[in-house]
């Protein structure tokens, strides 16, 4: 399975090889557009802009504060805390520039897996929106982090505008809880004083760590993979070509950011892509406010948005957000989780445009396969994989398995981390460096590749393997249905039997109903035997359902 010799049935310009690596790092990819886009606008939010130079300005004084008065060197480790605003950018792109590693972190993280995070990866610095200060401080003497940086939300909309924000911010909506962090430095003043400091670059190598991406907080302890300069550039290059599709030729591109940049699909296809590539990138703060979400979209005419289902699911059922004008829009990708078949068909109806599914993960930069944006995707599938990655199917033994077998989808290629930060990375690759995914699935007949589930959520009945991802995908096509979610439950008789979690779309949904639904169509052992209605579902950051909440929950009560 090492060529895939079917790729060039979809004739997307796209190399099945990328060639010598365009950049020595990533801050000369971030230069270079900053130049070439110079006086384009780079990030909108909440009112503000910034240009390309204004970045490529503002993140050098970020960076010479950071190497002058702070005294970091290349290597030390910064965590930047905070939703999107046009802070990261600039934060992100200095700290490149200082010749630091990054280190992502969700700003809803609790106090401790802020500590633990921090600790893990030994931070020198951090910088935080004072939202969610509060929790820094009561972990601030347990990390090693010597400077703290707070930034309030308003910070880069000008003067009087940034001071309106704020205050509404703190004192009208009280999202700022009171916090003591008497060293920590503003944001504002770090740039004030970084303009009167001259940067020395660092010498960089492609294949020094750029960023620290931390994942596995749903299922356990959260490890830091570790993203060199080299995969993330490689990854740029894999998916600025597979992009083509969707970008205009005027050069007048709007893309969507509602994922946070901090979650690594964000940061490198919506962050990293649309930089190099010249987009002007809309910046949502919060898109769970749906209302809120769509009055923001009401101003653009975008052609490009990035998101999960159940961000797409949420749009899709609010009626302003059909009324919006799709005339430029191209389509969306969807990641993170599985794109259900129901939202991918409404999604089309509602935009006449395709929704299309990518797959990765935080250790692949994060991109693996990725359907065609030329038309020729197929729905239900993640894709074909990406130039220069290979994809391949193993069986619990370490054996690759033929076409059509269902079993662990593993990869290598130039975006693949090199392993996790400070962790004994046996049983992370097989021989010959392919990375497991966790994730089961196969290839089908065409060449596209289907995941069935995660190999920790698969479900025993009575000795049959049942995926959640199945079960959810049939019942979110009850018109009734907005949201489900399927787990295992404990079972004398079966060993397991299966438990849903369901938000009504109408109330009138009946247990009765839905049941009966699912004998329509589902074999018997895969009808789920309890049935639960909710009126919301716990999600992560980014709007992925977690299960484990919902088994933690389940046990807590059996307890």
């Amino acid at each position: 399975m090492k060529n895939f010799p079917w790729i060039s049935k979809y004739p997307l310009g796209t190399p099945s090889e990328i060639g010598a690596y365009e950049y020595s790092s990533l801050v000369e990819l971030f230069e270079v557009a900053s130049n070439k886009h110079s006086n384009k606008t780079a990030f909108e939010n909440l009112g503000g802009k910034l240009t390309f130079s204004q970045v490529d300005e503002l993140s050098t004084h970020f960076a010479a504060y950071l190497q002058n008065e702070l005294g970091l060197k290349k290597g030390e480790r910064i965590a930047i805390q905070m939703p999107n605003l046009l802070q990261f950018p600039i934060a992100f792109i200095g700290s490149l520039k200082a010749g630091l590693i990054v280190v992502n972190t969700n700003p809803l993280y609790t106090p401790r897996e802020m500590e633990h995070q921090f600790k893990d990866a030994e931070v020198s610095a951090i910088v935080i929106v004072s939202n969610f200060a509060y929790n820094l401080q009561t972990i601030a003497d347990k990390v090693p982090a010597k400077h703290i940086i707070v930034t309030d939300m308003g910070d880069m909309l000008g003067f009087f505008k940034g001071a309106l924000v704020n205050a509404v911010v703190k004192y009208v909506k009280k999202m700022v809880p009171s916090y003591s962090l008497p060293n920590a430095l503003s944001f504002k003043s770090v740039l004030k004083k970084g303009a009167t400091l001259s940067l020395a670059k660092p010498k960089m190598d492609i294949e020094d760590i750029a960023v620290l991406q931390y994942t596995g907080g749903t299922t356990g302890i959260s490890k830091g993979a570790q993203l060199s300069h080299r995969n993330i550039i490689a990854h740029n290059q894999m998916i600025s070509s597979w992009f083509k599709p969707f970008m205009s030729d005027d050069g007048q591109d709007i893309m969507i950011t509602a994922l946070p940049l901090y979650h690594i699909f964000a940061l490198t296809v919506n962050g990293v892509l649309m930089y190099s590539s010249g987009v002007r990138n809309v910046l949502i703060t919060n898109p769970r406010d749906i209302p809120g979400f769509v009055k923001e979209l009401s101003k653009y005419k975008f052609t490009i948005i990035t998101g999960v289902n159940t961000l797409f699911n949420g749009l899709l059922h609010n009626q302003d957000f059909q009324k919006l004008d799709f005339s430029k829009l191209k389509g969306g990708v969807g990641g993170g989780m599985a794109v259900q078949d129901v939202v991918a068909k409404k999604w089309k109806e509602v935009t006449k445009t395709v929704l299309a599914e990518g797959y990765g993960l935080s250790e692949t930069s994060p991109v693996l396969c990725c359907n065609p944006l030329n038309g020729t995707e197929k729905s239900g599938t993640i894709g074909i994989p990406m130039p220069s990655t290979e994809v391949a199917i193993y069986d619990d033994l370490g054996t690759q398995l033929p076409q059509g077998e269902i079993g662990e989808i593993c990869a290598r290629g130039p975006q693949v981390m090199r392993g996790y930060w400070q962790k004994d990375n046996e049983g992370v690759f097989y021989d010959g460096g392919w990375f497991k995914t966790g994730d089961i699935g196969y290839m089908d007949p065409d060449g596209f590749f289907k995941i069935v589930d995660r190999k920790k959520d698969m479900i025993k009945v009575s000795g049959f393997n049942v995926f959640p991802n199945e079960i959810e995908n049939v019942l979110a096509g009850h018109p009734k249905v907005l949201e489900v979610a399927a787990i295992g439950v404990a079972d004398q008789k079966s060993g397991e039997v299966i438990k849903v979690f369901i938000v009504k779309k109408d109330q009138s949904l009946t247990e009765e109903e839905i049941k009966k639904f699912c004998h329509e169509n589902l074999t018997n052992y895969k009808v789920p035997k309890y049935f639960v209605f909710r009126t919301d579902l716990p999600k992560s950051n980014v709007g992925k359902i977690l299960r484990r909440v919902l088994k933690e929950e389940d046990l807590s009560k059996v307890a």
